[in-house]
């Protein structure tokens, strides 16, 4: 196969000469001094895989150092055991590099600070900023008002410094049961963003971690860890989606009362949504969990695994987020947007190839029964240098049903009862008698060849205006295809009351196809255009070579396009 044209690298140098605002803003603090280096961090949680959304936030992370010569973190945000294992861990590791960026030796996991933390969180109460709370979980609840009400004061809020230190060391040695008792930060119940009343800091979960076993049986909140780990790690850029931007006073009010020697700055920026798909990781799992769809992996999810499954280039998906761009606005991003990238980076690298997806069988009546010759087909028409491939023509063939119409309409001009047709690097033939079934369905054309009309012969001047794509009955191999199509008919499935009430009962359709015999070498991940069909490639499943399992990557066209953008307009 034909390498990969750009690095990571080059496409996202090209990003610099129109830089969004966080590269406008790092570009700033790199000129004004105020920092040397820029050092960035992609935070995933281990409870699930990565999806097209991560996708943006890897390429930002990594994207900016890589431009400005800073380094980046991958770091697990590994403090809720109870969702985490360690298949998301290798699923992300493995996401990431296939993506194409590098982490060196800067792989790190909050677990990795637990010690820190629990440090700091003691100086949290220490300095009468952090108390032990003994209320129930509903009583929690209620106590912390509404949007529109303020919440009240804990009735254990002015615990003194010196009991809540004791009762902390307690929860540490697992003396109280989950639930019973948890660290709270001491800020204000009134306080109009939610986020500041008196947040949780740790909670009592008697799990074992999936990196620290049994060391722990308390664990700190998402917002307390994920702050100091940045510090810790001397974080300049904190780069996170919008829903975290009422979390930033949060982030900073730990900076300030904690006063690490790092003081990193959150930036928020828009998440990237597809349409017709969801990247709810708790919807993705509910996929899963309820058999909807075949795993994580499933070439219809929006996970990364899933479309490198299907097929995608990691440089499509790269090349879609730079497009996409990075903003302070919400967006919903057209999928044919989407498939287009794929049909632009796929178009120029993929090989061509003949399959035949809903065999019609074709017999040569005039040709010799022992006869096989080898056609030379191109690889690619825009692409020379990829050379060549024979192709075995004989006898029976194998066309597209669709290539045939017993009452075809005047301006059909590929095969019909005494019409003619070239076949693709082969010989001009015509139908002269239609074989049925008992049902009356078709099931054989008895066609006759023109010898002297093979191609690059230049032995004749006959002309027709159909050309249709076949591959010999003897030779060819045979193949399970997956045509895949859009996993919800909603263009935000999000919006919808249940989102499996607008699942697409026909996102996956397998069918028996006829494949040319060259396509029997194609390894995993290699991806081929099947001629006048789409691109496709052999599933990760596929176990020998008589059991070959293809995948259609994405159609030629985008037949969605009107009813997409419908959808669009309506959504506003």
């Amino acid at each position: 196969m034909t390498p990969l044209r750009k690095s990571v690298v080059e496409i996202f140098m090209s990003e610099i000469e129109s830089r969004d605002f966080i590269r406008q803003i790092i570009h700033d603090d790199l000129a004004s001094g105020k920092h040397q280096q820029v050092v960035t961090r992609f935070p995933p949680e281990p409870n699930g895989y990565l999806h097209i959304g991560h996708v943006m936030a890897i390429c930002l992370n990594f994207g900016v150092t890589a431009e400005t010569g800073g380094r980046t973190y991958l770091r697990f945000d590994d403090t809720n055991p109870g969702k985490e294992k360690v298949e998301y861990v290798d699923a992300i590791e493995r996401d990431v590099r296939w993506l194409g960026f590098d982490w060196q030796d800067r792989l790190t996991h909050a677990s990795d600070y637990f010690g820190q933390l629990h440090k700091a969180a003691v100086r949290l109460i220490e300095i009468d900023k952090a108390y032990v709370d003994s209320l129930s979980a509903e009583d929690t609840r209620t106590y912390r008002g509404t949007l529109t009400e303020a919440g009240k004061n804990s009735p254990y809020r002015d615990r003194s410094v010196a009991e809540n230190l004791e009762l902390f060391e307690r929860m540490r040695n697992g003396e109280f049961a989950d639930g019973e008792m948890m660290l709270r930060a001491k800020i204000d119940m009134a306080s109009p963003n939610m986020n500041l009343r008196d947040p949780a800091l740790y909670r009592i979960r008697h799990l074992s971690h999936q990196h620290t076993g049994d060391s722990w049986c308390i664990y700190p909140l998402y917002d307390f860890a994920h702050t100091m780990s940045d510090a810790f790690e001397g974080v300049t850029h904190s780069l996170c989606t919008l829903e975290f931007e009422d979390h930033r006073p949060l982030y900073n009010w730990f900076l300030e009362q904690l006063k690490p020697e790092h003081l990193p700055r959150q930036i928020e920026f828009s998440r990237l949504n597809l349409a017709y798909a969801i990247t709810s990781k708790r919807k993705l799992n509910a996929l899963v969990e309820e058999g909807i769809v075949d795993g994580w992996d499933d070439p219809r999810m929006p996970t990364i695994s899933g479309m490198r499954r299907r097929g995608y280039p990691a440089a499509a998906l790269l090349d879609f987020v730079r497009r996409a761009g990075v903003t302070k606005k919400n967006k919903l991003i057209e999928m044919g947007a989407f498939e287009n990238c794929l049909r632009e980076n796929l178009g120029e690298e993929s090989p061509r190839r003949m399959a035949v997806l809903r065999p019609l069988k074709v017999v040569l009546s005039n040709y010799p029964d022992d006869k096989v010759e080898m056609m030379e087909a191109m690889n690619h028409p825009g692409r020379p240098e990829m050379g060549t491939r024979s192709l075995p023509f004989s006898r029976e063939l194998w066309i597209e049903q669709d290539d045939f119409m017993e009452e075809a309409p005047r301006k059909f001009f590929r095969l019909k009862p005494d019409g003619e047709v070239r076949l693709r690097f082969g010989y001009i033939i015509r139908c002269d008698e239609v074989i049925k079934n008992d049902a009356g369905d078709v099931v054989e054309l008895r066609c006759s060849y023109d010898p002297d009309t093979r191609s690059g012969t230049g032995r004749s001047e006959r002309k027709v205006k159909g050309t249709i794509h076949w591959v010999s009955s003897a030779h060819c191999i045979d193949a399970e295809v997956n045509l895949y199509d859009r996993l919800f008919t909603e263009v935000n499935p999000n919006k919808a009351e249940d989102f499996r009430a607008v699942l697409n009962a026909t996102s996956l359709e397998t069918v028996s196809a006829k494949l040319e015999p060259s396509l029997s070498e194609l390894s995993s991940g290699e991806v081929v255009q099947f001629e006048r069909l789409g691109y496709f490639c052999p599933d990760s499943e596929t176990d020998s070579a008589n059991k070959r399992i293809f995948n259609r990557v994405v159609t030629l066209r985008d037949s969605w396009a009107k009813l997409e953008k419908q959808a669009m307009q309506q959504q506003g």
